[in-house]
Parts: structure tokens; sequence; C-alpha cells
């Protein structure tokens, strides 16, 4: 009697097709091609997942940097009088802040003028 490893290799061709959907003509469709793109596909999304990290930190230096020019400081400077001053606030929400609350943001600056 032959034997039919059919149920296996069925259920692993399925996740890779189903992860190629979407792609174009036999990328979707035949496995060898299908395979070779939802893995490269793979790879790149686990490397743009450490790069998304400093993608966002570098956009939230550049916000800050620009919003404490408006206001005569410069980035470096102003990072310093905040370490200084002991105001532990991350750059994500000073970055908010600069954007979404001005005001705010300015008693964050005159504290930590004062307190230098």
């Amino acid at each position: 009697m032959r034997i039919k490893r059919g149920f296996k290799a069925k259920r692993r061709r399925k996740k890779i097709l189903k992860a190629a959907k979407g792609n174009y003509m036999s990328r979707s469709r035949t496995f060898r091609v299908a395979k070779e793109t939802v893995e490269r596909g793979w790879a790149f999304s686990y490397a743009h997942r450490k790069l998304k990290k400093r993608d966002f930190r570098k956009l939230w230096i550049t916000r800050i940097n620009a919003a404490v020019r408006e206001r005569g400081l410069n980035y470096s400077t102003f990072i310093d009088m905040l370490n200084k001053a002991g105001i532990n606030i991350d750059r994500k929400v000073l970055a908010h802040l600069a954007v979404e609350d001005p005001k705010a943001f300015d008693k964050v600056i005159e504290e930590a003028r004062v307190a230098n």
C-alpha cells in the first residue's frame, strides 16, 4: 500500500499560500514562488520592526528640535537642561507636547530654565 503524506504537506503549503494572498500572479498561487516571496517579506518585516523604533526616535527628536529652536534654544542644550533639572520626560511625550500642547511645552522649558 502506498503512503501519502498529504495532510502535513498540505497544511504547510496552505499556510504559505494564505500568507501570500494579495500578491501578484504566480506569487500568490504557485507554492515555490509564493514561499520565496513570503519568506522574504517576513525577513523585511522583522528588520523593519527594529528600524521602526529608530525612525520614530528620529522623528521625535526632529519635532522637539524644531519646537525648542522657535523658543531660542537648540535640542542638545534643552535635553542637557532637562537632565540637570532632573526632569525625566521621554522624547515621545516631549514631541507630543510640542505639537499638541505648546503651552505645556513652554512650562517644561521654563521649569528646566529655572532649575539651571
